[in-house]
């Protein structure tokens, strides 16, 4: 850590000495030197080192508190803040929709994928924690636990198709709240939120048929979707926001729409979150036009405010949503524990789910079940959400401090990805392949599209625990997205 400036011999005191030093330390913290989360020095610390009074020193302290750069914890001294706004502009809304079109994913998909499996190189493409943020320890003691019957039994026999109870009594009392009054056997667990996307798209849509998505999209979805056979029409959304009720009604009266697959809480990539306003026009037209809604939340848990946001399935009083999410961003991905409520679609879904699998794996999901039931999950994720808004926090000051200054950047409010704009110059494909040879790696946004309206735009996850390893590999893109500045 960078020492501070001020001379340290002893100085008389004069007015507003204080404010010179909450400005030296709130410059420190802009530039990152100073990080989310992390105790500032002590008060007796920096009185020996600088030679002001301690009165002076918690008068500049106070101050940054009074800024939002810092907070007080009772007997533990002065932390600092994650941003309360973004260090760059916001990245541009696209004006213009595209007409329907055949999905035809970039081969890169399978690149970036790939690259998660390689422990030489960086990461920030993976939509995931970083495995030290999940809770292993907790989970492994959860099935040493189990008795041997319980263990052979699962191994043995076939589970109820719908799922685990176990699994689906614990999510039916979690999702109280935010997912309206749910019922046991409205639940239906799966392999995971992109299996429980699958079932739900094959329900309500076939070959030929339009998925009105929001724009940016979420690359496995495009997948998904071209395996399928469908088509895509994107709304293009905006990073706070999300998509608008007019544009979302114009979109669905001028196109043949078969079924909408959307993400409004901390949308993949672009973080927004669709206010309860908004959702409930957006469902009402739907409604009105007789269009199911596939909702994915697989973000939802991961907010960094004080409430969880509101879902459609807790609008939805007709059944025409079809609620989607799992615990691989909040818990481990490898216990493959998803679920959907596919409202007046269960039967559907749930011989879908038949002729494909049988049943769920049951272990894994015994072990997710008990965790929630625990309490365990509810203590898990305030230090989860803490501990990821700040890595978003510094990786927004590394982009800031390093890339050009006409970038911008998303300013999300839960999930792990930030969005970046780059001039429209860049191709950033060019730069995923020169920062692929240093080592590193990201999802580049013209994969996000069926257009390459994102050509000049990127993802990066904030998944991983910040350190001086990652702010090096923030500061090499950075060195290569300005190589490539014209």
């Amino acid at each position: 850590m960078e020492q501070l400036t001020m001379q340290t011999n002893p100085v008389p005191q004069v007015n507003f000495r204080y404010a010179a030093l909450a400005d030296e330390i709130q410059d420190k913290i802009l530039s990152g030197q100073y990080r989310a989360g992390e105790k500032l020095p002590s008060l007796r610390k920096l009185h020996n080192r600088l030679g002001l009074s301690i009165s002076t020193i918690h008068q500049a302290y106070i101050e940054l508190e009074k800024r939002g750069r810092v907070e007080a914890r009772q007997k533990s001294g002065f932390f600092v803040r994650p941003l309360e706004k973004s260090p760059l502009p916001l990245p541009v809304k696209p004006a213009t929709s595209e007409p329907p079109s055949r999905v035809r994913i970039n081969d890169l998909a399978e690149t970036i994928v790939s690259d998660l499996q390689r422990p030489d190189i960086i990461r920030f493409g993976a939509a995931v924690a970083d495995q030290e943020l999940m809770p292993l320890k907790q989970l492994s003691r959860i099935a040493k636990s189990m008795s041997v019957d319980e263990i052979c039994s699962g191994l043995a026999l076939y589970d109820d198709c719908a799922g685990a109870k176990e699994l689906r009594y614990a999510l039916a009392k979690m999702m109280m709240g935010y997912a309206g009054s749910v019922a046991v056997d409205e639940i239906i667990t799966t392999n995971g939120c992109l299996e429980a996307v699958s079932l739900c798209l094959r329900a309500v849509a076939g070959p030929g048929d339009v998925i009105l998505m929001e724009s940016p999209v979420f690359h496995c979805f495009l997948q998904l979707i071209e395996d399928l056979g469908m088509y895509v029409i994107e709304l293009p959304g905006c990073p706070e926001k999300g998509m608008s009720p007019d544009a979302f009604e114009s979109m669905i009266s001028d196109n043949r729409v078969k079924a909408c697959l959307l993400n409004p809480n901390f949308h993949n990539p672009l973080g927004s979150v669709m206010p309860t306003p908004i959702k409930k026009a957006v469902l009402k037209i739907a409604n009105h036009h007789g269009i199911p809604i596939i909702e994915d939340d697989i973000y939802g848990d991961i907010f960094f405010g004080t409430r969880r946001p509101s879902t459609f399935k807790g609008l939805d009083t007709t059944g025409n949503v079809l609620y989607c999410s799992s615990f691989s961003k909040t818990i481990a991905p490898g216990l493959r524990a998803g679920w959907t409520l596919p409202g007046k679609f269960y039967k559907r879904v749930m011989r879908l789910k038949l002729n494909s699998q049988l049943a769920s794996p049951n272990t894994g999901h015994i072990v997710a079940a008990r965790f929630i039931e625990s309490g365990a999950y509810e203590r898990h994720l305030r230090r989860l959400r803490n501990q990821i808004k700040n890595q978003v926090s510094a990786m927004s000051i590394a982009v800031a401090a390093h890339f050009p200054k006409d970038t911008r950047i998303t300013f999300p409010l839960g999930g792990m990805f930030l969005w970046i704009e780059l001039n429209k110059t860049i191709d950033a494909m060019d730069v995923f392949h020169k920062a692929r040879q240093k080592g590193i790696s990201f999802m580049p946004g013209i994969i996000c599209s069926t257009t390459d309206r994102y050509k000049h735009c990127m993802r990066l996850s904030c998944g991983l625990s910040w350190s001086d390893k990652l702010e090096k590999s923030i500061a090499q893109l950075g060195r290569i997205v300005c190589a490539l500045n014209k």
